[in-house]
């Protein structure tokens, strides 16, 4: 069996450390999949403008973990472990991955769409369009997920990082900057390890970074519920 990537994805998630764990949670960051001109993308896509939503199927390519573990260790739950297939790990059997979002637009060479839990370079395997009529299903149980409840995290941002997300943009006025680094922050995107430990005192209270497009987003909880941006360093400086 094998199989090769239709294209790869353009995301300003440049790595694993931020990037959404889930589809649709990160909603104003776009991306784009760019299909290889091979399989006649102005054809292959016709059609697919009538859709609002589709699913992405995909390989973590970055998982670098080689054991099985039929067991694994769920963000959300704090460090309990759960049955592997009762999870949306990455490090699985076979590393396949599944993602519906928002289609944004069809263009020539491939789609944009909107809500991608994707770290910028992903191999895609496939595009298939979303069936509310059939796929929808309002009365399905979510397990354990529906257990998991958090206080909402408020995201806050000093005088320095916010004189810098307003330069940042101005040079980059297509994106929404503001918005994007608040839904990955409230994400929590930090090591299950790093959790619990906000208290000043804690030897386990680190400063952190996510990158986004060109930028690194430098933050710190300061409670389980509060989130400051401390500072936003660039690539190009």
């Amino acid at each position: 069996m094998s199989m090769e990537p239709i294209g790869y994805i353009e995301s300003g998630f440049k790595d694993k450390f931020g990037t959404p764990r889930q589809p649709g949670l990160v909603k104003k960051a776009l991306a784009k999949l760019k299909i290889r001109a091979d399989l006649q993308p102005a054809e292959a896509l016709q059609g697919l403008e009538g859709f609002s939503h589709v699913w992405l199927i995909w390989v973590f390519h970055q998982n670098k973990v080689a054991r099985y573990h039929a067991k694994v260790h769920p963000p959300r739950l704090g460090g309990k472990s759960m049955g592997l297939f009762a999870t949306r790990t990455p490090h699985r059997p076979n590393p396949i991955g599944l993602s519906l979002v928002e289609l944004v637009s069809v263009e020539k060479d491939g789609i944009v769409v909107s809500g991608a839990d994707l770290v910028d370079g992903t191999p895609i395997l496939d595009i298939k369009p979303y069936l509310p009529e059939v796929e929808s299903v309002p009365d399905a149980r979510t397990g354990w997920p529906a257990e998991v409840v958090k206080d909402p995290i408020h995201v806050e941002f000093t005088e320095k990082a916010q004189n810098l997300l307003l330069e940042w943009q101005g040079r980059n006025p297509d994106k929404s900057l503001r918005e994007i680094i608040e839904e990955t922050l409230k994400l929590d995107p930090r090591p299950v390890v790093y959790r619990g430990y906000e208290e000043k005192d804690s030897p386990y209270r680190s400063e952190h970074a996510v990158r986004l497009f060109d930028g690194d987003i430098h933050f710190k909880f300061e409670s389980p519920t509060l989130v400051r941006v401390l500072d936003i360093l660039f690539m190009h400086n």
